[in-house]
């Protein structure tokens, strides 16, 4: 088996790569990790700030995230369809300086993952990707982008459209960065796609999953290119807080 430097994309600035196993290959020989999941854990932690408020990533949805919520003094998020979820929609009516554990299987595991390798944590989606690049940018050092993707039913990684194209949003905007052939990848993306993001978006298969199931403003909200100037960082208590 090839060891791993292999797959770390060394001797560029700026890395694209999946899912956890990209998370593990990566986060350690990065300065900052930009975890991208579009629908929706990342669109639904710009909206939270957006609002004042905190997320704190989780990996299960549990009887452990209910004690981990109570640790930390905030509201745990349950399933889609009640008033707190993993919905960028019933975000949005939050009350100002919420507090809120969000499990996902996907966006907040990358995070949880990515959070003692060392690096810098942001969290990056379609709506503040300029404002993560510009962070980027004046944080300098080498940065990997995660784009989360999906679960197929037996738990295998489902590489997702609106996770890499947001990924090249925020990585095609590393102006004098030196990009690994994946990242350039993840900007052609982004390039061709640009001009009709909120269409290709309902019609990727995340957007028509989430469509059929009712939550067609989840998908509108998640699309919004550059609405936020939020870049939330996690913290040394695990929570995405406003970065500085």
């Amino acid at each position: 088996m090839a060891d791993v430097a292999v797959f770390q994309q060394n001797g560029f600035h700026a890395r694209f790569d999946w899912g956890y196993e990209g998370v593990k290959a990566l986060a350690p020989v990065s300065d900052i990790v930009v975890i991208v999941d579009v629908l929706s854990f990342t669109t639904c932690v710009d909206v939270v700030l957006a609002r004042g408020g905190v997320v704190y990533p989780y990996r299960f949805r549990d009887a452990s995230a209910s004690e981990y919520a109570a640790r930390v003094h905030a509201v745990l998020a349950g399933k889609r369809g009640e008033p707190i979820s993993l919905s960028p929609a019933s975000l949005s009516a939050i009350h100002e300086g919420c507090r809120i554990v969000l499990p996902s299987p996907n966006g907040a595991t990358c995070a949880f993952l990515a959070k003692d390798s060392g690096a810098v944590v942001v969290a990056g989606s379609l709506r503040n990707a300029s404002a993560v690049a510009r962070f980027i940018r004046q944080t300098g050092g080498v940065v990997t982008v995660i784009a989360s993707g999906e679960r197929w039913p037996d738990g295998s990684l489902r590489p997702a459209f609106e996770d890499m194209v947001a990924a090249g949003a925020i990585l095609g905007e590393l102006r004098g960065y030196w990009l690994s052939p994946e990242a350039r990848l993840a900007v052609a993306a982004f390039d061709a796609t640009k001009p009709e993001l909120y269409p290709l978006l309902c019609e990727s298969a995340s957007g028509r999953e989430l469509i059929a199931a009712g939550f067609a403003e989840d998908v509108a909200i998640a699309s919004a290119w550059n609405a936020s100037q939020t870049v939330p960082v996690l913290n040394r208590e695990g929570a995405f807080v406003p970065g500085r």
